[in-house]
């Protein structure tokens, strides 16, 4: 096993972690859930810049690493709704979306074509990142002013996650008009 998939493992690991931290009331709880999320968040792009540095791209690395992104995505939401931060129809079109564009990839790969990260599908991620950390930490320091930023976040999130699942979709309609045959 690569360091990069070491790596996208251990985001994997932390998901576990982030789930007790937010399950338990500790002081300042929400703020370590927000770093052990951040951690486990920055190592998405650290594995793949390992995998491409050291030219050790696996096969394993390739199914591992969106796997480990959706689980920590979809760990965090679920916890946000149970926390009554988030209404759970966004988590469902988060999740949604993110079950559909894997399909789309599949389809795809079936074909032998890759369908890579787009700008839209990196200003998702980011976004969903950010109102996930300001909606764990209460909006802090926002929350002195009474703005609500981390539902402000997480509705520019929403738009960035549904507009870039439509772009992938459109992108791809080729690939989905030659497969109705088969």
């Amino acid at each position: 096993m690569n360091l990069a998939n070491r790596i996208t493992m251990a985001r994997i690991v932390l998901v576990p972690v982030l789930l007790l931290i937010l399950s338990v009331k500790v002081k300042y709880g929400p703020f370590l859930a927000a770093g052990v999320f951040i951690l486990a968040a920055s190592t998405d792009g650290l594995d793949g810049y390992f995998a491409r540095k050291r030219n050790q791209v696996t096969r394993l690395g390739k199914f591992m690493d969106p796997l480990a992104d959706k689980l920590l995505i979809s760990a965090a939401l679920i916890s946000l709704v149970e926390l009554d931060k988030i209404s759970a129809w966004v988590a469902f079109v988060i999740i949604g979306r993110e079950f559909a564009v894997t399909g789309l990839r599949a389809i795809a790969a079936a074909d032998g074509v890759i369908i890579s990260a787009s700008k839209l599908g990196k200003a998702k991620t980011i976004s969903q990142i950010v109102a996930i950390v300001f909606l764990f930490i209460h909006d802090f320091p926002f929350n002195l002013w009474n703005i609500p930023f981390g539902k402000l976040a997480m509705g520019v999130a929403v738009f960035f996650t549904v507009w870039s699942g439509l772009d992938y979709f459109r992108r791809a309609r080729h690939l989905l008009k030659a497969g109705q045959g088969k």
